[in-house]
């Protein structure tokens, strides 16, 4: 005969929770928060804000030698480098932020394997992708338009045309915003695909370097080979060539290709389309990844 039992309900102390429900939109927007001050070391250890300031840092100096020397120069008319040649001048550094911060945001994540805690709450996968997207988006707009504002602050202090500045430096927060989302989706994609940090820092760079590099050598041979039309095409194929070309087929600036050959505007609606496609693959792609990385 089985012995008798009992069952005892204990209080704990637990109590329900009466208070308002924020849902979604504060879970995303807390989310998008967290993760931009993350990309710059905010909330983090100190050791965490060192490289994101030293390359945020690094990133403004040159314009502010840049105001220095116009306003130093007498006679002088107009800034040294145009707004839109300046992150593509300095795009190293942004090279740099992506590859360290990408995988910061979404890597450890999937390393810990919070994921599936972030979706058990009132968000859903498609408000983690667009939080952490548009903080990412924001870091580099931040770092790649904070050079172009202190440009346009200093010529005005050196009473340059007000109408002619305020052109350029919209037309460069233009180009930076669309390197901005490019970039981020790009970055944010190769960091998805490994929850090892490093091994998503090496994707990023090698992404961003290597189409870079092998471009940049068939652009040298269109020009050595007299094959000069070549060149605009061949801009297609990298990210930062992308902008480049984009930003010199619409946004009246001095391309950087070989020998200046840079793109039409006929060719430039090319460059346009693969760029918007390029950034709605990324976030499609992301929605992909964490269908799966969501369970």
């Amino acid at each position: 005969m089985a012995p008798e039992t009992s069952t005892q309900i204990h209080n704990i102390g637990y109590r329900s929770y009466d208070g308002p429900r924020l849902g979604r939109a504060y879970a995303r927007k807390s989310l998008f928060s967290q993760s931009l001050r993350g990309a710059y070391g905010l909330g983090r250890s100190a050791k965490s804000k060192v490289l994101p300031m030293i390359l945020f840092a690094v990133m403004c100096v040159p314009a502010l030698i840049i105001v220095a020397v116009a306003i130093a120069i007498p006679g002088s008319t107009d800034l040294p480098i145009k707004y839109t040649t300046y992150a593509v001048t300095t795009q190293v550094i942004v090279y740099l932020f992506l590859a360290s911060q990408a995988p910061q945001s979404v890597s450890r994540d999937l390393r810990f394997k919070t994921v599936p805690l972030y979706f058990s709450r009132p968000i859903e996968r498609v408000d983690y992708v667009v939080a952490k997207y548009a903080a990412m988006a924001s870091a580099l707009f931040i770092l790649t338009a904070t050079p172009l504002l202190i440009m346009w602050i200093g010529s005005l202090l050196a009473k340059f045309d007000f109408a002619d500045q305020t052109k350029g430096f919209g037309q460069g927060l233009v180009s930076v915003l669309l390197l901005s989302l490019l970039f981020a989706g790009l970055g944010l994609v190769m960091a998805a695909l490994t929850p090892r940090r490093g091994f998503g820092v090496a994707a990023v760079i090698a992404l961003l370097l290597i189409p870079y590099g092998a471009v940049t050598a068939v652009q040298g041979v269109a020009v050595a080979t007299e094959n000069t039309g070549a060149i605009e095409w061949m801009g297609l194929f990298s990210p930062i060539t992308l902008i480049d070309g984009l930003q010199t087929a619409f946004l009246g600036a001095s391309s950087a290709f070989p020998e200046g050959y840079g793109p039409s505007a006929g060719v430039g609606i090319a460059y346009l389309l693969v760029v918007l496609g390029l950034i709605a693959g990324s976030y499609a792609a992301l929605m992909a990844r964490y269908r799966k990385a969501g369970l």
